[in-house]
C-alpha cells in the first residue's frame, strides 16, 4: 500500500492533536523508510519481476527486519517508546506505535504470500489484492480519502502555505502512486536508492503542520 499509509497518518491527527503530521507520517511509514536503507546495505533484498503482480513490478524476496509482523511490533515499541520518552504524553506514544503496525496491517491486504512472520519464518503471508489494479486503486482510495478528509475536519490553515503545502503534498502522493503502474524500475539498486526519497514526507509534514492548527473544539478535548 502507498496512499493508504498516509491516510492513516492524516487520520490519527484526529486521535493524537498535539503530535504533528510529519512525526505521524514518520510513524505511518516507518517501514517503508527502513526499507530502502536496508536495501542499499545489502541487509535485505528485492528483484524487479514485470510478470509479478500486475499492480506491482516487484518481487520482495528478503525484507524480515523491515517487513515481518514480529519486527513491525517491535518497531511499534520502539519508536512509540521513543516518542513518549522525549514528550512525556503516553497516548500519543500509544498511537505513534500503533501507527508503525498500522503499516503491516495495511501491506497484509495488498502483498502476495511474501511478508515473514518473524525474522527467520518459513511462512510468509499476503493476501495479494496487488494482482487486480482495480482492486488496488479502490482499498488505496477507501483508506486515504477518509483519512484526508479526517485531517480537514480537525485542522485549518494558519496561511496560505497551510492550504498549498497540504495539496502540493496530495498532488505529489497521487503522481507516485501513479507511477507505480508505469515501467518497472531498471534493477534492484535503483529502486533502493529512488525509495530513499519516501524520507521526503516526513519534513514535508512537520511543514505542513507547521502552518495548520487544530480546530478549537478538538484542542481543548485534548
Amino acid at each position: 500500500m502507498v496512499l493508504g499509509h498516509y491516510g492513516i497518518a492524516f487520520a490519527a491527527k484526529r486521535v493524537a492533536p498535539r503530535t504533528s503530521l510529519g512525526t505521524l507520517v514518520l510513524a505511518a511509514q516507518w517501514l517503508d523508510e527502513l526499507w530502502p536503507i536496508f536495501l542499499v546495505l545489502g541487509v535485505e533484498r528485492v528483484e524487479v519481476n514485470p510478470g509479478a503482480l500486475p499492480a506491482n513490478a516487484l518481487d520482495f524476496v528478503y525484507y524480515p527486519f523491515s517487513h515481518s509482523l514480529g519486527m513491525a511490533i517491535v518497531w511499534g515499541l520502539v519508536v512509540g517508546g521513543a516518542y513518549y520518552m522525549m514528550r512525556k504524553d503516553r497516548r500519543s506514544g500509544v498511537i505513534v506505535g500503533l501507527l508503525v503496525l498500522s503499516h503491516w496491517i495495511l501491506d497484509f491486504p495488498m502483498h502476495a504470500a511474501d511478508l515473514p512472520l518473524w525474522p527467520g519464518s518459513s511462512t510468509r503471508v499476503g493476501l495479494g489484492a496487488w494482482r487486480s489494479i482495480p482492486l488496488t486503486i479502490l482499498l488505496e482510495l477507501i483508506v486515504f480519502i477518509p483519512g484526508l478528509v479526517i485531517y480537514l475536519r480537525t485542522t485549518r490553515a494558519r496561511d496560505r502555505i497551510g492550504t498549498w503545502a497540504l495539496w502540493g503534498m496530495v498532488v505529489f502522493l497521487a503522481l507516485v502512486f501513479a507511477s507505480g503502474f508505469s515501467s518497472p524500475p531498471p534493477s534492484a539498486k535503483a529502486i533502493g536508492y529512488a525509495a530513499l526519497g519516501i524520507w521526503l514526507f516526513v519534513p514535508w509534514g512537520y511543514w505542513i503542520d507547521r502552518h495548520r492548527e487544530v480546530v478549537p473544539a478538538l484542542s481543548s478535548r485534548a
